[in-house]
């Protein structure tokens, strides 16, 4: 089978041996090594994951930390917030807790 003269170069160093081992060693750390392209995919995908969990985490914590400061500032705040929250009562006091009925569909 005769070929083309320009392709004579490329033939030439596709069966370099060099050329033919590097290119083993990137099909293997592609494909079939530890950390492949499936892996670091996944790692990076649960690490935006994480990353947007981490970022709700600290803006609850935040929310958090200002209705703290608001309820120990003031006790009728705090009386008001447990009362409503927490179903708390004074002696003597009657509490009735209205659910709302749900729909049947």
């Amino acid at each position: 089978m005769q070929f083309p003269a320009f392709l004579f170069p490329i033939l030439r160093v596709l069966r370099n041996f060099y050329f033919l081992t590097g290119a083993a060693f990137v099909v293997w750390m592609l494909l079939f090594d530890g950390n492949d392209l499936g892996k670091q995919y996944d790692m990076y995908r649960k690490w935006k994951e994480l990353r947007n969990e981490k970022e709700y985490y600290e803006s609850s914590i935040e929310a958090v930390k200002h209705d703290r400061a608001e309820l120990l500032s003031s006790p009728a705040l705090l009386e008001k917030f447990a009362r409503e929250k927490y179903l708390m009562k004074r002696p003597g006091e009657d509490v009735f807790v209205l659910v709302p009925k749900e729909e049947d569909k």
